[in-house]
């Protein structure tokens, strides 16, 4: 009697195969190049994505950390995964495949990226509080390029927007979460001159942003008034700071 089992329909049975589930995410994830929620492993897997996600977080952990050379990093976040090359090995890769290097990040578009991400959710007005200058046309290519998004609006007259960071910030700068963000200024324009490019600047300039992200990461007495629901307004004896063109603000992150 032959052992393969036949269906109802004449067809062989597929085999019971044992799956590594580390394995079998890893290969998903390098043939998909892009996020693949829980949800969707956890069908393949047949587990719960809360399953997945431990699985995920921890082997995460353990890929990352290894003393095997890799150029790749795994990624968990909060309702996905996805495989990213290391940003060190970004000239590397555009040489390689012949990818066309479009431009950096502008000082106005990084320090409110910054101020975004150390203090999500938070309004326009906020942003350019600690800016002391408009901050519009900083927030309008940070939301073209989906590095923040509308988390909701605040619940004072006029109910602004509040902006928080999206998942592609995580993935542009090799962030697993938002907990990953340096500690200080340094380390954050440091973070930003690798994973962007940021090109150098003059010595005041460079000053003057590290101020800004400095007042983005340790926080200042109108950060916690914009916390309780007071707006601040900006210096209206401040002169307004030159926003850079559309054609120096761009940004590759693909």
């Amino acid at each position: 009697m032959s052992e393969e089992i036949k269906t109802a329909a004449g067809e062989e049975a597929a085999p019971e195969r044992d799956i590594v589930y580390e394995e079998a995410i890893e290969a998903i994830l390098f043939a998909a190049g892009h996020p693949i929620t829980y949800t969707n492993l956890a069908r393949v897997l047949n587990l719960t994505p809360g399953k997945v996600k431990d699985i995920v977080v921890e082997y995460a952990r353990q890929y990352n950390t290894t003393d095997m050379p890799r150029g790749v990093i795994l990624l968990a976040y909060e309702d996905s995964c996805q495989l990213c090359t290391k940003q060190y090995y970004l000239h590397e890769i555009r040489e390689a495949l012949g990818i066309k290097k479009n431009g950096t990040l502008s000082t106005s578009s990084m320090e409110a990226l910054a101020i975004v991400a150390y203090n999500q959710p938070v309004t326009r007005m906020y942003v350019d509080t600690l800016r002391r200058a408009d901050s519009s046309y900083a927030m309008n290519n940070l939301i073209d390029r989906g590095l923040i998004e509308c988390k909701g609006r605040m619940d004072v007259p006029g109910r602004p927007m509040l902006y928080g960071t999206t998942n592609d910030f995580l993935r542009c700068f090799g962030l697993a979460s938002l907990s990953d963000l340096p500690g200080t200024s340094e380390e954050l324009m440091a973070l930003f001159a690798q994973g962007k490019n940021v090109p150098d600047k003059p010595e005041e300039e460079e000053i003057e942003g590290a101020e800004q992200l400095s007042l983005a990461i340790e926080g200042t007495e109108p950060a916690e008034k914009a916390a309780e629901g007071e707006e601040e307004k900006p210096d209206p004896t401040a002169a307004p700071e030159e926003e850079t063109s559309a054609e120096d603000d761009i940004i590759d992150y693909e």
